[in-house]
């Protein structure tokens, strides 16, 4: 059965600041700040999304870069496919 989609791992929180997404897991004291400026909207992932969906906006040439990211938080559990 295919995953219905990636979505932030329910003791996880992201929130915007200045520099980007502060992403936080309730789980333990782990923090990840990352760097996207305004280009993924803090509760993106609150809502189930397919890999190769990307908010409104996103050109051709950020997608790979986006591609990377998402696959590091979902090695690092900020993510999680349900």
């Amino acid at each position: 059965m295919a995953a219905a989609g990636i979505k932030l791992h329910p003791s996880c929180r992201a929130r915007q600041e200045r520099f980007g997404l502060l992403f936080y897991d309730c789980r333990g004291p782990r923090l990840l700040f990352a760097a996207t400026g305004t280009l993924i909207p803090a509760d993106f992932f609150v809502t189930p999304r397919r890999r190769d969906e990307f908010p409104d906006g996103t050109s051709e040439s950020q997608k790979p870069a986006l591609n990377k990211f998402i696959s590091q938080l979902l090695e690092k559990g900020f993510l999680h496919e349900q």
